[in-house]
């Protein structure tokens, strides 16, 4: 997600060091809210006269109605031209002028805004955000040329990219009803339908102060980033629209599926798994942790994961991952994806993993790899502090998906109180259900016409065709 700064060596008693029981604000963190409702969090770091502004909506595509899939991260763009006092592209201009940097990004469940910049310049940036926050301006002949930009960058990022289809493809399988099955960035057809209203809509609906988190992290004081805060933001009314996130959700799934896509860009077989999996959620972290650390001892190390050394190293398969993040709204997925070597077909490469997993299953982990591997988040999580941006992005993605400041700075001591019978529960519960979505991208036969054929359903091979029995 981040690189991590390994610029400071600390000993190994500190990363090992037993975790309190609710850990303490952090003395370089201060957190206040504005009266509008702007909620802000200071972080502290003067090593560097830098300072870097985040503004978080809380809101993204998951919360599109249906038929306007893509309009978050149309607004994301359309942020940037203009207002009363700036001219379309200005924006980005001053801030590069100014030495910084600036981007932004949607998810499901945020869109976010940033700036890094010499901390003198610090009242510029956050003059401009909010401008953009209370009087974005977008004229009539920007949105239909923004419009296309977006397509454009769907048809670069998307519809080019064989991995980028298939993900697409199997999370509208894996989701029944949730909104988190549509692609962030739209679906084509509906896309082309965006008009100037529905942006202006969005925008008056939900970028408001008491809609978002403001996060300033560098080379500023705790009292000096209030001052700025309030005299920049403060003015700017609360639109009340702000109400809980209803979103639809999922009904039991009772049954595993499969899909198979072939496509002649494609250049070997590839096999995924996506199983439910529960997201962190206030005051029940705990959870979450569990299939953090089960994600890097399954596949988090080609060398000493325990898919790695199952298949790996002994030559059947040619790369092994698991992956989960479990911040996010709603129940989000733990992940497996393997590459087998060339010599397995994909009928034995799933029975190779199956009889991995059931292995697992039956002996748990084991400690020293445990240890390991919680040493290894911990040290990551410890390393990360070394980065302004870095823990900005922490703070602001935990509190626009709902966690309070208290949830953020408890991680990494939830992550280092999970236990050997914690993991084997979250495995038990996550390997057998039959939540999941399993398949395989392939390269088109070479007789086949150029292009991706339609994605599949197919019933379980005979080796799967009962989950509990295989320990998925």
């Amino acid at each position: 997600m981040r690189p991590f700064a390994l610029s400071v060596a600390l000993p190994l008693m500190l990363l090992l060091a037993p975790p309190a029981a609710v850990a303490e604000m952090p003395e370089d963190i201060s957190h206040f809210t504005l009266p509008n409702g702007l909620e802000t969090v200071v972080i502290e770091d003067h090593r560097a006269p830098v300072v870097v502004q985040m503004v978080w909506y809380r809101i993204g595509a998951a919360d599109e109605v249906p038929g306007k899939s893509g309009i978050a991260h149309y607004l994301e763009h359309l942020m940037f031209k203009g207002t009363d006092k700036m001219e379309p592209g200005e924006f980005s201009k001053t801030v590069t002028a100014n030495g910084g940097s600036d981007n932004a990004f949607t998810s499901y469940d945020y869109t976010a805004y940033f700036q890094r910049i010499a901390s003198d310049r610090l009242p510029l940036i956050m003059e401009m955000e909010a401008d953009r926050m209370a009087n974005l301006k977008i004229g009539e002949d920007d949105w239909q040329a923004e419009r296309q930009v977006v397509l454009e960058e769907r048809a670069q990022r998307v519809d080019s990219d064989p991995r980028a289809l298939f993900a697409e493809e199997r999370d509208a399988i894996q989701f029944y009803n949730h909104p988190y099955g549509r692609p962030i960035i739209g679906w084509r057809q509906e896309m082309e339908g965006l008009t100037r209203e529905d942006a202006i809509a969005w925008y008056d609906a939900h970028y408001s102060p008491d809609d978002a988190v403001l996060i300033l992290a560098g080379d500023v004081t705790p009292e000096k980033a209030r001052e700025l805060a309030e005299e920049f933001y403060g003015d700017i009314p609360a639109k009340g629209n702000t109400t809980p996130r209803l979103r639809p959700q999922e009904p039991q799934q009772r049954a595993p599926r499969r899909i198979e896509m072939q496509d002649p860009r494609v250049a070997q077989p590839t096999f995924t798994r996506s199983y439910l999996a529960t997201e962190r959620n206030p005051g029940d972290q705990a959870p979450a942790a569990a299939l953090t650390i089960l994600a890097e001892l399954l596949g988090g190390s080609m060398q000493t994961s325990v898919l790695g050394r199952e298949l790996a190293l002994p030559g059947k398969a040619l790369w092994i991952n698991a992956s989960y993040d479990g911040l996010s709204v709603d129940p989000t997925t733990f992940t497996l994806t393997m590459v087998p070597a060339d010599d397995v077909d994909p009928a034995r490469a799933e029975r190779l993993l199956d009889e991995a997993l059931a292995k697992f299953l039956k002996q748990g982990p084991d400690e020293a790899d445990l240890e390991r591997v919680k040493t290894r988040i911990r040290a990551a999580e410890i390393y990360s502090r070394d980065s302004a941006h870095g823990r900005a992005y922490d703070y602001g993605q935990g509190l626009s998906i709902g966690l309070t400041i208290d949830d953020v700075n408890d991680w990494p001591d939830i992550l280092a109180a999970v236990t050997a019978d914690d993991i084997r529960k979250a495995a038990a519960s996550l390997l057998n259900s039959k939540a999941t979505v399993s398949g395989w991208l392939l390269p088109a036969p070479p007789e086949q016409p150029a292009g991706a054929t339609p994605v599949k359903a197919k019933t379980p091979p005979a080796h799967a065709a009962t989950q509990s029995e295989v320990q998925k």
